[in-house]
């Protein structure tokens, strides 16, 4: 009996250790890669079966001027901060309310923000070097996204002040190691949230399973630029699986991108 007992417990603590090391359950090449998403779990099935998913491809042919948008109006300031591990992704997470978008008369507070190599949205065929998703939620738990994307060029400021962080963060990471974060003290999101002169926006889903179909896209028209060892920072905490953490582009399915161009 007490044997039995044993080996029940062994067991689940080998589960326990086995959901801590591989919390993501999907990649992006391979068995788990973008094509199986939808088979991987009854969860993801949108993945698969979605006419609304992300990311897409900004062409000239789909895209439509519209008077009715209006100027972004976000509001952020400083808060605490941390530079994580996501397992599939590098990102910063708050440690309180950090401020917010507003858009179509509702509220979306920002959770947090992330980075995906290369680029996730492309124009006009065009995958850019990276791209830095600002991640909001409404009450309602839908989601508004905002998305930077970057070419390779002069070092990023914002990523410049973190390299340091991002090299600890490589080394707690132990190779892949989820969970590893590195304090990154106050941070001031209005440093990376650009001047939003022009942006295109859609409806779309998550880029990552389950691709729920609940997301406002916005990509802003104005690129920031980053370095070749940037790059290599960002990629450097993750496993071989994430370190290309694209998904291929998505068919519009009839969908129009509107686009606003004016001042800020």
């Amino acid at each position: 009996m007490a044997m039995g007992i044993f080996f029940l417990i062994l067991s689940f603590a080998l589960l326990a250790l086995r959901s801590c090391a591989d919390p993501a359950n999907f990649g992006y090449h391979g068995r788990y890669g973008p094509k199986k998403w939808g088979s991987l779990s009854p969860n993801f099935s949108a993945c698969a079966k979605g006419k609304h998913q992300s990311p897409v491809d900004l062409r000239k042919e789909n895209i439509v001027y519209s008077k009715e948008l209006k100027p972004l109006e976000r509001h952020y300031h400083s808060s605490n901060a941390s530079l994580v591990h996501n397992g599939f992704n590098i990102g910063v997470h708050f440690d309180g309310k950090v401020g917010d978008l507003r858009t179509d008369g509702e509220v979306f507070y920002l959770k947090q923000m992330h980075w995906h190599s290369p680029s996730e949205h492309r124009f006009n065929g065009k995958q850019m070097e990276a791209e830095l998703h600002l991640v909001h939620q409404n009450e309602e738990g839908s989601f508004a996204v905002v998305s930077v994307l970057y070419k390779l060029g002069n070092p990023d400021t914002i990523i410049s002040k973190m390299e340091k962080k991002l090299v600890e963060l490589a080394k707690e990471s132990s190779a892949g190691y989820v969970g590893a974060h590195v304090d990154l003290g106050s941070f001031n999101v209005r440093h990376v949230k650009g001047r939003g002169q022009s942006y295109y926006r859609y409806m779309g889903s998550l880029t990552t399973p389950p691709c729920k179909e609940n997301v406002t896209w916005t990509i802003l028209g104005e690129l920031r630029s980053i370095s070749l060892q940037q790059l290599h920072l960002l990629k450097a905490p993750l496993s071989p699986q994430f370190k290309n953490n694209a998904r291929p582009i998505q068919p519009l399915d009839g969908r129009k991108i509107l686009k606003y161009s004016g001042q800020a």
